[in-house]
């Protein structure tokens, strides 16, 4: 195997003869990972404990991917940013399924489904058509001009170290944001395997990242994520799969979609109407009422609340009450906010959660309802379809012209040996996505049923155990509350995170404990492939457009690629100390890089690649107005943002838009900013616009 490394690096043999080589090496990779998972389920039935299982899936995984990195250990510039540009298309389309195939697209978007329904859709069409302006408008042009980087492409095309420096800011920005999320996702992950704790689990993690990208840079990183897509794709399928032959005896999940979509709103009708549902929807308005009292005077509201507590435990004490519930009183007391500004955000929070419980089916809406609101209803069900819609639309955009623009993305394309290969490679990239992208409604849809027929109306004592085991690993992501005291769940008393739904979907299924394990170990290798690119993103456009072309261009190779180690050693570790804070959901860290991504790139990219007459200041300016005005409505309308900054003022949504979809802002001020001011300055020189031309109109054939 390392052979095979050393060949595709150093050029030796024919691009033919590599990619046979390339075959029998990773044909063998998969048979005997197969085998090394029948062998674990072998254990297993012999008595291998669960936490041995979870172990031996994380070092063997994390051990597969050091040891590729060490193979593929180099100090050679080209072979460290590029790969050498020898990366055949279908293995270049894997890798970039892997560095796609984030923690959200593995994690979260069948969550995302599961809990939403029919609006969830706006991230499989946005990301997938994304692909579509990636073929069509990007990768082959970006290719043909053959930089190492996006900043390398906006410092040559635009003729100046100002381009440069912002694509080099914007850059980092996306990928920071993206990468947190990233290693939110190992964390999880880590510790539903392993049981330790999360912010530990971030940290082993991090070990897996660092040995593939520190050593051998992106041709550590390309074989490494051909390697993880065989591991997530193969995870992600078995459970769906078998989900489908326990529900319907068709082994293809796909094709069952809408028939288990049909039972699905057929039971959350009965759900709505049933009492023991409208019960336990009484209890939690009453709650919200109780909250809402407290809110108008927090401060005499908490000084009561201290009082009946301490009266109760002192009650206790002087009855010599059982120890229990005297350690109960104690508890209660401790964790009364301490005062009346942390109360006022504790009630304010436990009163939203009450709001969203007190609605059908625990604030979800119906699966295959397609917008909130009414089309023919009142003006205010108008509005809140109108709204809605508009919301829907506003995402996929995003999503699709961010997927267009991310750096770590469109540097895949950098290294495939041909222009030609950089279009096959799309393709390639698009059919490996859709794989996985075709199954998550499906996997959704699944899941719902499973947790509607049988959970829900199940003993709170004779629930599975899986239940119990990821209350222990977070309880925001799977809470169980018996409101009404009858002892039996309603779907209101369950609170179920969508980060889980997948990782939890083999336990749902009652599959043995090695699929749970197998399913981690792919989310694991989603989240781990993600952040191999990113961080090596991040890390060369300092070592490369920074410090090579910016402040020492006369820097050896082997110092630029020292240099690019460090900083990636550094970014990694401030990436894992922002995600151990957890500081947003997944969903909203990875959307957030997307609109950043579109406002900064997109413009600056399409209009370099087709208008040579688009200037330099221009393209400058363009991508810090699209950026500012993506960043400013976030910062005004996200509430983990606004609290990060101190806003307090009343929250002021734009038609409406939701904060995870600012993009639509920052994309068309980029476009007018750098069409108008390329109007109104000089036109760049006759160099540059020879070699716009020299890029779009030639024949590719000959290249």
């Amino acid at each position: 195997m390392a052979g095979m490394f050393e060949t595709g690096a150093g050029g030796t043999g024919s691009n033919k003869a590599f990619k046979q080589q390339l075959n029998k090496v990773y044909k063998w990779y998969t048979g005997g990972f197969f085998i090394f998972v029948i062998a674990l389920a072998i254990l297993e039935q012999m008595g291998l404990s669960r936490e041995w299982i979870g172990f031996i899936f994380l070092l063997a995984t994390i051990g597969l991917y050091a040891g590729i990195g060490i193979m593929s250990r180099t100090t050679d510039a080209a072979e460290y940013y590029v790969a050498g540009r020898r990366v055949p298309a279908v293995y270049n389309g894997m890798a970039t399924g892997a560095d796609w195939m984030s923690a959200a697209s593995f994690i979260g978007m069948a969550g995302t489904l599961y809990l939403t329904g029919y609006s969830g859709l706006a991230f499989i069409m946005g990301w997938t058509g994304g692909y579509c302006l990636v073929a069509l408008f990007l990768a082959p042009y970006l290719r043909k001009f053959g930089q190492f980087t996006i900043p390398d492409f906006l410092g040559e095309r635009y003729g100046g170290n100002l381009p440069r420096f912002i694509g080099i800011f914007a850059a980092i920005l996306c990928s920071f944001t993206y990468v947190v999320a990233q290693i939110y996702g190992v964390g999880l992950i880590t510790s539903r395997l392993t049981g330790v704790a999360f912010e530990l689990g971030i940290f082993l993690g991090l070990g897996g990242i660092l040995v593939c990208s520190f050593l051998g840079g992106m041709r550590a990183v390309t074989w490494t994520q051909v390697a993880q897509y065989i591991i997530l794709i193969v995870a992600y399928m078995i459970p769906v799969v078998w989900l489908s032959v326990k529900q319907t005896s068709v082994p293809v999940p796909q094709a069952i979609y809408g028939f288990q979509l049909e039972k699905v709103t057929a039971k959350e009708k009965l759900l709505a109407n049933d009492p023991k549902e409208l019960e336990v929807r009484e209890v939690f308005k009453q709650r919200s009422a109780a909250l809402a009292e407290k809110l108008k005077d927090p401060a005499a509201a908490l000084t009561a609340d201290k009082a009946a507590a301490e009266a109760k435990l002192a009650q206790l004490r002087a009855s010599n009450a059982p120890a229990a519930e005297i350690t109960a009183a104690e508890k209660a007391l401790a964790a009364l906010p301490k005062d009346a500004a942390a109360a006022k955000t504790a009630w304010t929070a436990a009163k939203a959660g009450a709001d969203a419980k007190s609605r059908p089916l625990n604030g979800m809406p119906p699966h295959a309802q397609q917008f909130a609101g009414d089309p023919k209803g009142d003006a205010k069900a108008v509005e809140a379809y109108d709204t809605s819609r508009r919301n829907f639309l506003a995402l996929i955009f995003c999503l699709m012209v961010g997927t267009a623009a991310l750096p770590h993305i469109l540097m895949r394309y950098y290294t495939v040996p041909s222009v030609r290969e950089a279009r096959e490679s799309v393709t390639w990239s698009l059919f490996f996505i859709f794989l996985l992208y075709f199954t998550a409604p499906a996997l959704a849809v699944l899941v719902k049923y499973e947790v509607f027929h049988v959970l829900i109306g199940t003993p709170i004592e004779q629930l599975p155990a899986w239940v119990a085991s990821w209350n222990k690993v977070d309880p925001s992501l799977m809470a169980i509350t018996d409101i009404n005291k009858d002892g039996i769940l309603q779907l209101n008393e369950m609170t179920i995170g969508g980060d889980i739904i997948v990782l939890a979907t083999p336990e749902i299924g009652g599959l043995p404990y090695v699929i749970s394990g197998l399913v981690a170990a792919g989310g694991l290798a989603a989240a781990l492939s993600t952040a191999d690119g990113l961080l090596l993103t991040i890390a060369n456009a300092l070592s490369h457009d920074l410090y090579y072309k910016m402040i020492d261009p006369n820097a050896s190779t082997a110092r630029r690629v020292t240099i690019s180690k460090v900083l990636l050693l550094v970014v990694a570790l401030g990436a894992a100390y922002v995600a151990a804070q957890k500081p947003a959901d997944i969903l909203f860290l990875v959307s957030a890089a997307f609109s950043f991504a579109a406002a900064a790139f997109f413009p600056a990219l399409v209009l370099g690649i087709f208008w040579k007459r688009a200037t330099g200041l221009a393209a400058s300016l363009g991508m810090v107005a699209g950026l500012g005005i993506t960043f400013y409505y976030m910062v005004t309308t996200q509430p983990w943002m606004r609290g990060l900054f101190g806003i307090t003022s009343p929250v002021e949504l734009w038609w409406g838009i939701q904060p995870i979809s600012a993009g639509v802002f920052g994309v068309p001020v980029g476009f007018a900013v750098i069409i108008l001011v390329s109007l109104i300055t000089p036109a760049p020189s006759r160099k540059i616009q020879e070699l716009v031309e020299h890029v779009r109109y030639p024949s590719l054939r000959a290249s």
